[in-house]
């Protein structure tokens, strides 16, 4: 197969039955519920807090449309939510390949479970579904899987289940401990994801514990809203200087970090803080690499952009290797059916060869659809 574009960041809303079908048995009255929103629209029941479709399944709507609530699964694509009709979406906005992130919110209510069983419970389920999901085409599918927030030991054992069922990769929304602060007992897994030649993903940033306060407070729009949506980046440049100055490249060289819908024109200065920073600080503070900080950013990590002219248009100062494009379909930032004129506008005037990795060749081999 001739590959074209490869979008590094797509997600599949939960089927209806998903959590009948994908969680054991006795977990059910625990599970996300499906029920109605204010507006008649479908939404899922995640404990006591209500999520509308809205804002992830918005593939036709205009910004003067766009809404969280009053959006039914009868009235979505069946590629929203199956592997088939997903092609044919793929088809007509002229992607050739694409590896699939988890649900956020749904992850996210598994996650601060207090109820570790059943939080494990619903990663795996979710984890054997996106399996099932890219399985039929894996030509043009990859799944990225939820690694658990129960524990290093449940982390690892998921990480190896990953390599195994051949996702293509594995995101975490905690540090691997199950923690929000990183441990020495994290080495664990990035040594085991270094064995194994899976990347890790941090979808934005990782989930702060009151998540779910702020999700409440901003779920009807305002200024709080925007804010979280015009700075996705945010979080990107302090994680990405954890793993860079706590020696975790140095330690494992192999391993690679990409973030997930973060842009791209923030990291030359990125790049030019974190080694003016280790220059003036590396001795009081006792830190000594072997390479300079942005030469671990080249080498280890990658980010996704969805729409951003100033990065591609200084993609040299970014590092071309560095950058992958992503579409985030069907959530609302995502163009479809027009990202080929999107791409087009963003990558006028790049080097053929430049924007063919940008947009194509960088996922390409990250994910092993280009051998």
């Amino acid at each position: 197969m001739e590959y074209k574009i490869i979008d590094c960041d797509q997600h599949v809303i939960e089927p209806p039955d998903l959590w009948e079908k994908y969680l054991p048995a006795r977990f059910r009255e625990q599970a996300p519920k499906l029920v109605e929103d204010e507006d008649g629209g479908a939404a899922w029941l995640l404990g006591g807090q209500v999520e509308s479709l809205g804002l992830v399944a918005a593939m036709h709507k205009t910004p003067e449309t766009l809404k969280w609530t009053g959006v039914r699964y009868a009235d979505l694509h069946s590629g929203i939510t199956q592997p088939k009709g997903r092609l044919e979406l793929m088809d007509q906005d002229g992607i050739s390949a694409a590896v699939f992130f988890p649900p956020q919110r749904t992850m996210i209510y598994f996650m601060f479970e207090e109820d570790k069983q059943f939080s494990l419970a619903g990663m795996q389920g979710y984890n054997n579904f996106i399996t099932d999901f890219a399985s039929f085409d894996r030509s043009r599918l990859g799944a990225i899987w939820q690694m658990p927030a129960t524990g290093i030991d449940d982390a690892v054992t998921e990480l190896r289940r990953a390599k195994e069922n051949d996702a293509v990769g594995v995101g975490l929304a905690t540090w691997p401990s199950g923690d929000y602060l990183l441990s020495e007992v994290d080495d664990r897994f990035w040594a085991v994801a270094e064995e194994v030649g899976l990347p890790i993903h941090i979808h934005v940033g990782l989930t702060p514990p009151q998540y779910k306060t702020r999700r409440v407070a901003a779920k009807k729009g305002g200024a709080e809203q925007l804010v979280l949506y015009s700075t996705t980046m945010s979080r990107m440049p302090t994680l990405l200087a954890e793993f860079i100055f706590n020696g975790i490249f140095e330690r494992f060289p192999k391993l690679c970090v990409v973030g997930g819908e973060v842009g791209a024109g923030w990291v030359p200065f990125l790049k030019q803080e974190l080694d003016d920073r280790y220059r003036r600080n590396r001795y009081w503070c006792e830190v000594q690499l072997t390479m300079l900080p942005s030469e671990y950013l080249e080498r280890n990590c990658k980010v996704g952009l969805v729409s951003d002219q100033f990065g591609v248009q200084n993609c040299d100062a970014v590092g071309v290797d560095t950058m992958m494009w992503c579409s985030d379909f069907p959530h609302h930032i995502t163009d479809w059916p027009h990202s080929r004129y999107l791409i087009n506008s963003m990558a006028q005037g790049i080097d053929e060869a430049k924007k063919r990795k940008i947009f194509c060749e960088n996922a390409g081999r990250l994910y092993g659809f280009i051998k």
